[in-house]
């Protein structure tokens, strides 16, 4: 059954062109969509995420053609890996100019980052439009992110004027960032789309650092980010806190202790990546004091999910 409604697509794409906010899923999480060509509009995603101006947001694209009207480059290496992962959840960061997108789209940076999703509510509101839709995840700055539309609702409530249901999303954690600004290609966030695939494709990629301050190159780059409300741990050996109530996310190893409530997760990369959200969202309603993590193995598949908890456990 289609999961596009064309009458609610259409109400949803006329409240963007009127400056408004509209939460739309994609294959990855939730987002919080503004037309990405109105620096207005875009003002207010920051506002109602509380995101700090200096955190660059993506635009989502429909097409090829849309992407390269919002850079001053498209180079063959953005060209070979749109036609490989496109529609899909990799971002490609490229040079543009304020002529060409706002400065508060790309945090002042000359520099987009730009993405087809994969998903058809998606593609189908970004066309009906018209126009690139600036989407961050449908949520309170550095939170958990939303993989449901009533994740959304939990979280920004009434601050969003229309939530298009799209069911759960399917990649579960954010897309790859790649920046092709530079000579050699480098991951600024790792995602859905690995290293591997990349590197199969292009030859070696680099890794970028966090600036220590100023504008990041990708969303998703602070220490803290993608955080339950429950404080969470990592653990290796399946130590746990020794107080409170507490629920174990299980890999392999078995809790320390036995008072625990556990979560047996997915062995594979992509499946523990699917349900990791959901199931975070989820524990946050229980009224536990604490959710501790069973570390995955630290292979090159892994390394998105890995990231992903290493922020949400961050306390920094």
């Amino acid at each position: 059954m289609s999961l596009i409604n064309h009458e609610e697509i259409e109400h949803a794409a006329r409240l963007l062109r009127d400056g408004k906010l509209v939460a739309l899923p994609t294959e990855t999480v939730y987002g919080l969509g503004a037309n990405a060509l109105d620096g207005d509009s875009v003002a207010r995603i920051f506002a109602v995420k509380g995101r700090p101006s200096t955190s660059p947001l993506i635009a989502h694209v429909a097409s090829i053609d849309m992407a390269k009207s919002l850079v001053t480059q498209w180079p063959d290496t953005a060209e070979k890996l749109a036609q490989k992962f496109w529609p899909g959840p990799l971002t490609l960061v490229l040079p543009t100019t304020a002529e060409r997108v706002p400065p508060i789209v790309t945090a002042g940076l000359s520099s987009v980052g730009a993405r087809m999703p994969a998903h058809p509510v998606a593609l189908a509101l970004i066309r009906a439009a018209g126009v690139p839709l600036a989407a961050p995840s449908a949520n309170r700055f550095t939170q958990l992110s939303p993989t449901t539309a009533e994740h959304v609702r939990r979280s920004l409530d009434s601050d969003v004027d229309y939530v298009l249901d799209g069911g759960d999303c399917q990649v579960g954690i954010e897309s790859t960032v790649l920046s092709l600004v530079d000579p050699q290609a480098a991951l600024l966030r790792p995602g859905a789309v690995s290293r591997r695939e990349l590197e199969t494709l292009i030859g070696p990629i680099s890794t970028a650092a966090a600036p220590a301050s100023g504008a990041h190159k990708s969303p998703g780059m602070r220490p803290r980010h993608y955080s339950p409300r429950t404080p969470l741990f990592l653990t290796s050996a399946g130590s746990l806190p020794a107080q409170g109530r507490g629920v174990y996310l299980q890999y392999q190893n078995p809790p320390s202790r036995k008072e625990v409530d556990v979560l047996f997760m997915p062995s594979s990369a992509a499946e523990f990546a699917a349900v990791l959200y959901r199931e975070l969202h989820a524990i946050d309603e229980r009224g536990y004091d604490w959710i501790a993590v069973d570390l995955p193995p630290q292979s090159p598949d892994w390394e998105a999910v890995h990231d992903r908890l290493r922020r949400a456990a961050s306390k920094g």
